[in-house]
């Protein structure tokens, strides 16, 4: 397994929502397929049928926990990054 399927399973396991790097998910939900779209130091994504949008913005290097929470939902929702990652 490699960085991005390790970090997936790290969201996905919930136990280190506070210890994700924040350029480590912005990777991640990109090679998922979604689109960035940055307005300041918010970063927005999108992808096509998946109808919540992400918002991101960093604490210092690390993303905050409850946007890592919103995350996991949404990958458990939509069954995200089930195929490689890497």
């Amino acid at each position: 397994m490699g960085k991005y399927g390790k970090v997936r399973q790290k969201i996905l396991s919930g136990t280190a929502d506070e210890n994700i790097s924040f350029s480590d998910l912005r990777q991640l939900l990109i090679r998922l397929g979604f689109n960035e779209r940055i307005r300041g130091d918010h970063s927005i994504f999108t992808k096509e049928g998946i109808e919540e949008i992400i918002n991101l913005q960093p604490k210092g290097a690390k993303a905050k926990a409850y946007q890592i929470k919103q995350v996991r939902g949404i990958m458990l929702k939509y069954r995200l990054g089930e195929q490689h990652v890497d």
